[in-house]
């Protein structure tokens, strides 16, 4: 009988370390993550590390606690925008939970210190927004999430997105408890403008047809008809008409755009996937001032215009 119970202790050690290899899973990347606390003692922390500059992860039944550090190889680049300035080796990171975020809390560890950056969410409670800070070079950072208890946890997922860049700037926030109205929503001057063509993951010139407000975001969602896409890092521009191509681009709702006549040049990021405008300066007044930079030789790039 003893002999027994031995066999049934060991069986039982090699399935949970079945069922925790199975639940408990990086990509291959070592961009994601996908556990389940079925498999973590009542009151442990599983440490987990990253390495991209994007990813997600999903908490399956939480239970215990996760430490998360994202340790991604970016390469600075220059800010486009006002307060640009990605060389300062400033590293902005957003992580975006899912709308059915249960059965967890998910902290800011910064320095020891804790900051409650997404709540567990009950049934009536709005979608969780999106949230951004910041790491200095030389900062310790960390995501620390901490199971809550519920006795039943079957339905309980915790899931986020995390984007990490060292080339955002504020008015690309879409926090915007980081940033005040002066700074995301002032137009950007001559030289702003020029490296926004080069840097940014859309170049278009194009029309806005109409404005709406996604009141989940917060944000201002800008329609427009793209008579020329210069570039587009993701397919964020489509149609089948040989004149224009239809997209979305979205920026802060206190920044006041209202559609008009008159066409632009949307530049800006592709940020979880939507398009967040930067700079958008009439397509006139671009072309002027990429005349005069063109004859001075101080153009950093060079944009096909004919």
């Amino acid at each position: 009988m003893q002999g027994f119970g031995r066999w049934i202790n060991v069986t039982w050690i090699l399935l949970l370390g079945i069922f925790h290899s199975c639940f408990s899973n990086y990509s291959e990347d070592q961009c994601s993550w996908r556990g389940s606390g079925l498999s973590q003692q009542q009151g442990s922390v599983e440490q987990i590390s990253l390495h991209c500059s994007e990813g997600t992860l999903d908490w399956l039944y939480p239970k215990g606690a996760l430490r998360l550090t994202l340790t991604p190889r970016l390469a600075p680049m220059g800010g486009v925008g006002p307060s640009g300035g990605g060389s300062s080796g400033v590293i902005t990171a957003c992580v975006k939970p899912s709308e059915q975020f249960h059965g967890a809390q998910l902290y800011l560890e910064r320095d020891g210190l804790l900051e409650l950056l997404v709540g567990d969410r009950i049934e009536s409670s709005p979608p969780p927004r999106v949230r951004c800070f910041s790491r200095t070079p030389g900062e310790r950072l960390a995501l620390f999430l901490q199971a809550t208890p519920h006795q039943d946890i079957s339905r309980r997922i915790a899931t986020f997105r995390y984007e990490l860049r060292g080339d955002w700037t504020a008015r690309m926030s879409l926090d915007s408890n980081l940033i005040s109205s002066e700074d995301a929503c002032r137009p950007c001057n001559d030289t702003e403008i020029l490296m926004a063509v080069c840097t940014s993951d859309f170049v278009v010139r194009g029309n806005i047809r109409s404005v709406e407000e996604d009141e989940t975001l917060r944000a201002a969602v800008i329609k427009v008809s793209a008579t020329r896409v210069f570039r587009q890092k993701y397919t964020l521009f489509t149609g089948n008409s040989r004149l224009a191509s239809q997209g979305e681009i979205r920026t802060l709702l206190q920044c006041g755009v209202k559609p008009g006549p008159g066409s632009f040049l949307f530049t800006g990021r592709v940020h979880f996937g939507e398009a967040w405008l930067g700079c958008a300066p009439r397509y006139k007044d671009f072309q002027r001032t990429y005349a005069l930079a063109k004859a001075a030789q101080q153009i950093p790039c060079e944009l096909p215009l004919d």
